[in-house]
């Protein structure tokens, strides 16, 4: 069996990749911060689909759980085929509201550790002449949305340039891009949804399928919907002012957001 490691695994567009690699026959390690519904997670893979799923608990905010992954990801004796850097979060309130620590704790999630786990995943899989890396950023990383969609806009510079660096190596890299995602995470926080159009909602599970469809075929990046490829197709026509004030809007109402 391959093996495949997936941060913020917990919930959303993570637990999806979970439940899809877990069927597909793939054996798991699950990172994220809540070390006991990880193992419970792990344990119900296990039961349903009779692989092995590990645990690695760990806070991609900090040295010591990028570290930890990054040790995971390079032991050669136990590969790990697929990567899915997941984990994430979003931030309530505009620039320059929102406290610098938090933006450069964003950074640090969503880029840093993007690219040194990017980074000791590939050695190995070129080693081997086969892997996958699925690098989740947004659609947001199209529009003008403050360091969260700077920071996606990275993920997907960063995950096509490397895909074409990697061209003819056996080592496929894309950025995942999807729009709003119907998760727990709303019910949790308490937040109001209800200005959101009910055409922009995606399933979790059809975005995985989705994004792993777009992975086989070799593109390096993934819109998993076709409204969405409609709407970013319309960027390109509306002024990004427009857009980068709607998008805002939208983060102040639905942040705080955090999966790792």
């Amino acid at each position: 069996m391959t093996t495949a490691l997936i941060t913020g695994a917990t919930a959303g567009i993570g637990a999806a990749f979970a439940r899809r690699l877990a069927r597909d026959g793939h054996n798991l390690v699950l990172v994220a911060r809540d070390t006991e519904r990880l193992e419970r997670q792990a344990a119900e893979l296990h039961d349903h689909h009779g692989v092995e799923a590990a645990v690695l608990s760990a806070d991609l905010a900090t040295e010591e759980g990028i570290a930890a992954c990054e040790e995971r990801l390079a032991d050669r004796r136990h590969p790990v085929e697929m990567l899915v850097n997941n984990a994430g979060f979003g931030l309530k309130g505009s620039f320059p509201d929102v406290p610098i620590a938090d933006e450069l704790r964003m950074l640090r999630v969503h880029c840093e550790a993007v690219l040194r786990m990017t980074t000791a995943a590939v050695g190995p899989m070129r080693s081997r002449g086969r892997g996958g890396i699925v690098n989740v950023a947004s659609v947001a990383a199209f529009v003008p949305r403050g360091t969260y969609g700077a920071s996606k806009a990275w993920v997907v510079q960063f995950s096509q340039g490397a895909a074409r660096d990697l061209a003819g190596s056996g080592v496929r890299i894309m950025a995942l891009c999807p729009g709003f995602v119907r998760t727990e995470f709303h019910q949790r926080a308490g937040m109001g949804t209800s200005d959101i159009p009910g055409w922009m909602w995606l399933d979790a599970d059809r975005v995985v399928d989705a994004g792993l469809r777009d992975l086989a075929r070799g593109k390096s990046l993934s819109v998993p919907d076709p409204r969405y490829k409609a709407l970013l197709g319309a960027t390109k026509l509306v002024p990004r002012g427009v857009l980068g004030g709607v998008s805002s809007r939208a983060g102040r109402k639905y942040g705080p957001k955090r999966d790792s």
